[in-house]
């Protein structure tokens, strides 16, 4: 790279401008320097594969590696731990090739009132469960999230997420023409003031909320918050897509949005995080009159749904199956939160004892995105704050999310952390991005 006199002068700034630039991408580890030699691009092959040099996939990708580099400790994933559930799997998918030869090779044309009530029985909560007749079963949450998206929003309207949250979402709402609206929160989730702000002056169509065990900030919102939100969505027709993927797992004994205003809310659930991600299993309680919509959005952005997967969704559920590993999930889950709280004591961090991830707060003089690559040099890929953030926003957390469920053994958990630990404890000085 040029000289940073050189270039300041080429582009008519400031040498200290260029200075703080040249800082922030050597932060980032993305160029070495030595004095007397110069700056260099550093290359990451294996991070950075070909494919993802342009900037709509970039965008798209987030700040994670569409292919992870292989031989690292995977903390930026969530998917249910590994617990054995291969051999229940295998088993039922044994059965279902058995009995349904001619079902499996053919598309799914004829759902079955099992698939319905599966899903029924699966985002049931307390005292709340939807009917059958309101389930559409999807390939997993996130095509769940999408359909309905699809379904009741058209290009150009605007959607309102949290600043943090699972921005997948956002970007896939992007690639399909909806504007994205910022909303602020706190550590107990959505600010209903903020929701009724951004409702006031943008007008979305609808909000994605995780009331429960938000992500990646582990929230749990009181009550009064959520009436007061399925109030302010019912006073501007505000639609609401209620993730609860997390809530699921903490046995959180609160009211649901989908219970508190059902005329507007779509409550999402699926297997990923609590019994097999492989799987890819989905269902959405629509409100009244939205399932047939949702199902035929559903079919239209995904292709339609597998004989083979839906039974096997509908079996897993039905048979208690489901329901077991997700109790076993949740308890190995427990046991590496407990690892986490002793081994990151002292630091400040959010963490619930059956949610799958922590989200930790950096000491000075760390960045999210510098902490995120020293990590990867030590072999440990973790998600900085910027894969959260669900639009541009101006707001630094400073915070890293670490998930701990994908590693198959309580050992590798250890490790890991171990090294964390350690970059913590060192502070910069413990990174150094120079080759």
């Amino acid at each position: 790279m040029p000289p940073q006199r050189n270039l300041a002068f080429d582009i008519g700034v400031t040498i200290g401008t260029i200075g703080r630039a040249y800082n922030i991408v050597r932060e980032r580890g993305l160029v070495s320097g030595e004095v007397g030699r110069g700056t260099y691009v550093l290359d990451h092959p294996e991070s950075r594969p070909p494919e993802q040099s342009d900037p709509l996939t970039t965008s798209l990708a987030g700040t994670r590696p569409i292919v992870a580099p292989a031989g690292k400790l995977r903390f930026d994933s969530t998917a249910a731990p590994d617990i054995g559930q291969g051999d229940i799997l295998a088993r039922l998918l044994s059965d279902i090739s058995r009995e349904h030869h001619a079902d499996i090779a053919s598309y799914a044309r004829n759902f079955p009132d099992h698939w319905f009530e599966a899903g029924a029985q699966w985002l049931a909560r307390g005292s709340f469960r939807p009917e059958a007749e309101r389930i559409v079963p999807t390939l997993g949450a996130h095509a769940a999230v999408i359909a309905v998206i699809s379904a009741v929003t058209s290009p150009g309207d605007r959607i309102a997420f949290e600043t943090l949250t699972y921005s997948q979402v956002s970007r896939s709402a992007g690639l399909i023409g909806r504007r994205i609206a910022l909303m602020e929160s706190d550590e107990l989730g959505l600010l209903p003031e903020d929701f009724e702000r951004v409702c006031a002056q943008q007008h979305p169509k609808l909000a994605f909320l995780m009331p429960s065990a938000q992500n990646p900030t582990v929230a749990i919102m009181p009550l009064d918050r959520r009436q007061a939100i399925a109030d302010i969505a019912r006073r501007y027709g505000v639609w609401l897509i209620e993730d609860d993927l997390y809530g699921s797992m903490t046995g959180d004994p609160l009211p649901s949005l989908a219970e508190l205003a059902p005329e507007r809310t779509f409550l999402v659930g699926g297997l990923s995080k609590s019994v097999a991600a492989g799987v890819r299993g989905g269902w959405v309680a629509c409100p009244p009159h939205f399932s047939q919509r949702i199902r035929i959005s559903h079919k239209m952005i995904s292709g339609g749904l597998p004989f083979l997967l839906a039974e096997l969704c509908a079996r897993l559920v039905l048979s208690g199956a489901a329901a077991a590993l997700r109790d076993r999930s949740v308890e190995e889950i427990g046991v590496r939160e407990a690892m986490a709280r002793e081994i990151f004591s002292g630091f400040e961090f959010r963490s619930h004892p059956k949610v799958p991830f922590l989200w930790l707060k950096l000491p000075d003089p760390w960045l999210s995105g510098t902490f995120k690559q020293a990590a990867l040099q030590e072999g440990v890929l973790i998600d900085d704050e910027d894969e959260f953030k669900a639009g541009r926003a101006d707001r630094v957390f400073h915070r890293i999310r670490v998930g701990f469920s994908s590693a198959a053994e309580r050992s590798e958990v250890e490790r890991g952390f171990h090294i964390l630990r350690r970059l913590l404890d060192s502070g910069r000085a413990g990174y150094d991005s120079f080759d």
